[in-house]
Formats: structure tokens, C-alpha cells, sequence
């Protein structure tokens, strides 16, 4: 990948969910990154090679790590094909490695993403014939080089895939309940709630423990991707392995014990089983506390803390009566958890209306396909005003 890395810093794009792209953005400046521009679903920035390890082994909110490598402009479909031959396709990888191609395409001269993947892979293979006599095999699922192919109206970037297989697979999931969340979008609402590690994490109805899991990575400062046994990187030609030990030795240096309570519940002990399984895929299951009980009965450590959770929208999870459900969790909430801050994710706006508190903060995130509201409730007891005038700057409380 010699070619890619021609200057000691290069543009580098990271991918995620839309509504996270600010939480990606400050990751990546923690991390050290430079001339950081948050974009629709991605946030573009400039860093080296070390810097680009990083990003995919740290970043919670990244689903890929891109490395644009070509820009061009093409004005009928044929040109794409001559355009992508005429990279010197043999300098990254060779015919007897295996490629694959992702394409996303924006009110462009091409209609169907399936074929200009196609006609790319043709460029590429037949490019390769010429010049060595064989040509590369396709693996969609496990390709030794994955290219991903963006053309928005005539502007085409290519850019290969440092991360391989999408960051939100992390390694420790292993069992599913229903519905359950994405890793990357359980962190984004995790990091969305400004807890640090520092204070109680409750996730009441807490399905298959993904929040519970990415919550305790994050108390622990454990790297997202700590799991996983490969990136794409690791097949480039110029892959440092020096390097790459020297930034998992850093991350361990930086790594902390766990000093606050994270419980989590479920009314289904199948769900619990799947929790438990993934946190001791994790090896966090001794310091993650689940049972068996519905959200109405919890009563969580005394505060501070948080609690977070990812009830049932009436979509892939059927509720008889999901008003009644949603009322019952803001009775909880105010009931069981003063001194707490909730926050609860849901796609049926109506329902959420019904918790009956008013969100202090609100996001827009999605589920998979489903357009959601993140809200987040200050808990306390009497009345709004009371707990602002008490918490005033310089007010001293009784």
C-alpha cells in the first residue's frame, strides 16, 4: 500500500451511523488525529499510518476506516471502467490475492450500485490479465482486499478498506436475544450520555447485555476493537507488525479496573443467558451483575449514575400494550430512580412522550433502518423547578 501512504500524514475517512458523527469526531481528536471535518454518516480527517491503526483498534463509533487513494471524474458508465484500469491495480495487491467491491452511489450516471460494482471488478481483473496472464478472484465475505467504490453524480473516489470486516463486529458477541442493538450505535449512546466509567450504570431491560458489554469496556478504557482477531490493514503489503504491537502494548498500559456498579436486568432469563455469554466472551462477566427481574421491580445503588436502556418499539418486538409499557418505565424511572439521568432510545415517538418527563437532551439516531429519539431525563424528586433553583451555580443545599 506504498503507493496510499505517499506522505507521512494523508486523508483518512472514517464511516459511521448517522447522528454520531460529533461523538466519532471527538474520539479521533482524542486520539490525536488532525484537520477533522465531520460529514454526513463519516467524518474525514488527516493522520499517519499509526494514526490509522488506531482509529480502527480505538474508535467505538466507526463502522470502517477508509484510505482514499483515487479521485476522478467520469461522464458516461464506460468511463468508469477505463478510468479504473488505468490504475496500477498490481502495485497494492496481486492475482493471487482476492478483492471485493463496495459500491454507494449518489444521483449518479450509474443507477444500480450492483453494477458498478461489477464493472469496477471487471477494470481491475481484466487489468490484470493483461499484464500477468490471471486474474484475482472475488470474495465478497472474507477478501483479502476490500475497495470501496463512492460516486456522488460524476466524482468518483476509490478507497480501500483498512478495516476489512465492519468495526461494529467487535469478537466478544456470541449469543442474540431479540432485537438486539449494534455494538457501535450501543457505544454512541453510551458516550452520548456524557458517563465517564466513573458512576453506576443501569441497563434495566438489557436483552443481550450490548450496552452493559460497551458500557464496561469503556470503564475499563478497553479498545473497541480488543476482540477482534484481524483488520484489513494487516493484508497491505507494508503492514508494520512493529508498529501494530507497539499500539496494543500502549492500550494495555492505559488500561483500568472497573470502580463503579454495572447491572443490568430482563424480564426474559433467555436474554440473561445471551448477556451472560457475551460478557464472558468479553471476560467481563465478573465484573458486570445481571438478574432476572422486570424493569418495575429494579432498584438500582444509591446515585449518581446512569441509566440507560432499549425498550421495545412494538417493531420487531411485539408488546400488547406498548403505552402502558412506556408509561410504567417513567413511573419507574421517577419512582426508583431519583438522582439518577435515564435516557431511552426508541423509534415510536408517541410512546416516548408517554414516560411523562421532560427530556433534557434529545438525539436522532437509527436502529438499523429505524429513525430514532435518544432522550435523556434528569431524575429527582419534587418538582423541575425545585431541582433547578437547588442546583444553581454557588447554591449551597441545606
Amino acid at each position: 500500500m506504498s503507493a496510499a501512504f505517499a506522505s507521512p500524514k494523508f486523508p483518512i475517512l472514517a464511516k459511521c451511523p448517522s447522528g454520531l458523527e460529533q461523538v466519532l469526531a471527538s474520539e479521533l481528536e482524542a486520539l490525536g488525529a488532525e484537520e477533522i471535518e465531520p460529514q454526513l454518516r463519516a467524518v474525514a480527517f488527516r493522520g499517519d499510518r499509526r494514526m490509522l491503526y488506531a482509529a480502527n483498534y480505538h474508535c467505538r463509533t466507526a463502522l470502517r476506516i477508509l484510505l482514499p487513494f483515487s479521485r476522478f471524474t467520469i461522464a458516461t458508465e464506460s468511463d468508469l471502467y477505463t478510468q479504473v484500469k488505468a490504475i496500477r491495480w498490481e502495485e497494492y495487491f496481486s492475482a493471487s490475492d482476492t478483492f471485493a467491491i463496495d459500491s454507494t452511489l449518489l444521483n449518479s450516471v450509474y443507477t444500480h450500485s450492483h453494477y458498478a460494482s461489477q464493472r469496477t471488478k471487471d477494470a481491475i481483473a481484466d487489468r490484470f490479465r493483461d499484464r500477468t496472464g490471471k486474474r484475482p478472484s472475488v470474495n465478497i465475505e472474507d477478501p483479502d482486499f476490500r475497495i470501496n467504490l463512492h460516486m456522488s453524480r460524476n466524482e468518483v473516489t476509490l478507497s480501500f478498506d483498512s478495516s476489512g470486516t465492519s468495526l461494529h463486529r467487535r469478537g466478544y458477541h456470541v449469543a442474540n436475544a431479540e432485537a438486539p442493538l449494534s455494538e457501535v450505535l450501543a457505544a454512541g449512546m453510551v458516550l452520548l450520555s456524557g458517563w465517564d466509567g466513573q458512576t453506576n450504570f443501569i441497563d434495566p431491560m438489557c436483552g443481550s447485555g450490548t450496552l452493559l458489554t460497551e458500557a464496561a469496556m469503556i470503564a475499563m478504557n478497553l479498545p473497541a476493537g480488543y476482540f477482534r482477531e484481524s483488520f484489513g490493514f494487516m493484508k497491505w503489503k507494508d503492514f508494520s507488525k512493529e508498529l501494530w504491537e507497539d499500539i496494543l502494548n500502549e492500550a494495555l498500559d492505559n488500561q483500568q479496573d472497573i470502580e463503579c456498579i454495572i447491572r443490568g436486568s430482563d424480564i426474559s432469563a433467555k436474554n440473561l443467558e445471551a448477556a451472560a455469554a457475551n460478557l464472558k466472551a468479553a471476560r467481563l462477566h465478573k465484573d458486570v451483575e445481571l438478574e432476572v427481574m422486570s424493569f418495575q421491580k429494579v432498584v438500582p445503588p444509591p446515585p449518581p449514575g446512569v441509566v440507560i436502556t432499549n425498550p421495545p418499539y412494538g417493531e420487531k418486538i411485539r408488546v400488547e400494550d406498548i403505552n402502558a409499557l412506556y408509561k410504567e418505565l417513567g413511573n419507574a424511572f421517577k419512582r426508583n430512580f431519583s438522582g439518577y439521568r435515564a435516557w431511552v432510545i426508541s423509534s415510536d415517538q408517541q410512546a416516548l412522550k408517554l414516560i411523562g418527563l421532560k427530556p433534557g437532551k434529545k438525539f436522532t439516531l437509527f436502529n438499523g433502518p429505524l429513525e430514532c429519539r435518544y432522550a435523556g431525563y434528569d431524575l429527582y424528586e419534587g418538582s423541575r423547578r425545585e431541582f433547578l433553583t437547588s442546583n444553581l451555580p454557588g447554591r449551597t443545599n441545606p
